[in-house]
């Protein structure tokens, strides 16, 4: 196998200034990063992930944890994630939280905390105090995605807001029998995000005076979730919403099938407005709100690496709020006043 050095000398600079290019540790230009990459993979060099770790004391490994990979909310920010730390020279290990409080334990005591990993990132996980202070106890870097984790950097979108937004748009549009259909209220994922979505649904029909006595309906976030609901509220125009606010993208593109099968014209007899910016959503024009969960994924990774490379300083109790944007498609319309 080829050594440094001859890397060193084939693309041209000094053995040093080949460790930091291919390590990742120190500055190099991209320019020279790029020469001395080709020249290794010339000469079959590759870097002793081993032999770096024992001198660095670093895996350059760095582990996410995170309760779904099936979902597109968490299969996208994992994918973001994923890209930034391959940018900067990291692997990834994936823990998939389970339910079961053993399991849990069992990744917070056992695995996480050995030499095997440099940081965490957590995904949509509430870390309680115990699991926090286990990783800062050993200096391992944490960042939070999806709600204020006390003590560690920490990004999210206002789920609060995002939900006034989407319902006041519904709003706007002269529709006042609006429904939210959501998640279970009584099974809160971490951080509440189903209770805070309901929340900004109901602040923003109290703001504008707005009384509804059947405001919501629980779902599976999916398809399948709304589809199910969309085929049990749809069915009696006496009692049909005219409006309806999804939870997410899934449950408003299942509701729009259930619409369509029943003869619901969208968006003449029925508005349907969601939150994500699911790829799907444009295929059904639905109006949404994108959260760009890839753009979360990358702006976690730059967080954590800036409390690697800064690893004598306390990590900055912040937490960014992340915007969302309001996609208005063809799902959504003023509403239809009924001809005497």
């Amino acid at each position: 196998m080829s050594i440094l050095a001859d890397v060193a000398r084939k693309a041209g600079v000094s053995k040093s200034t080949a460790s930091r290019a291919l390590s990742g540790r120190g500055y190099v230009s991209d320019e020279t990063r790029r020469r001395v990459e080709d020249a290794a993979a010339e000469l079959g060099y590759v870097v002793s992930s081993t032999a770096a770790s024992l001198v660095t004391g670093r895996t350059r490994n760095v582990a996410v944890v995170i309760p779904y990979i099936n979902r597109w909310y968490f299969a996208e920010v994992l994918e973001g994630i994923e890209a930034a730390l391959i940018r900067a020279g990291y692997d990834l290990t994936l823990y998939r939280l389970s339910t079961d409080s053993d399991l849990r334990r069992r990744v917070f005591d056992y695995f996480l905390v050995r030499k095997r990993v440099d940081a965490v990132i957590s995904v949509a996980i509430d870390l309680s105090p115990h699991e926090i202070q286990m990783l800062q106890a050993l200096g391992k870097p944490l960042v939070g995605i999806g709600g204020r984790i006390d003590g560690i950097p920490s990004l999210s979108i206002d789920d609060v807001e995002a939900a006034r937004l989407a319902t006041e748009h519904l709003l706007s549009l002269g529709h006042r029998r609006i429904m939210h259909v959501g998640g279970d209220q009584n099974e809160q994922m971490d951080f509440r995000v189903h209770a805070q979505r309901y929340t900004g649904f109901t602040q923003a029909l109290r703001d504008a005076g707005v009384t509804v006595d059947d405001d919501f309906r629980q779902a599976d976030f999916s398809i399948e979730g709304g589809y199910a609901v969309g085929l049990s509220v749809l069915g009696d125009p006496r009692t049909r919403p005219t409006a309806i606010f999804a939870g997410c993208d899934e449950i408003a593109i299942g509701i729009s099938v259930a619409a369509r099968q029943l003869g619901i014209g969208i968006p003449g007899e029925l508005s349907i407005i969601g939150v994500d910016g699911h790829p799907l959503a444009e295929m059904f024009g639905l109006t949404t709100l994108a959260q760009h969960p890839e753009t979360q994924g990358a702006r976690a990774v730059e967080l954590l690496l800036n409390q690697l490379e800064h690893a004598d300083a306390a990590p900055p109790d912040e937490h960014l709020l992340l915007p969302t944007a309001l996609t208005v498609r063809t799902s959504t319309a003023a509403r239809r006043v009924p001809t005497a």
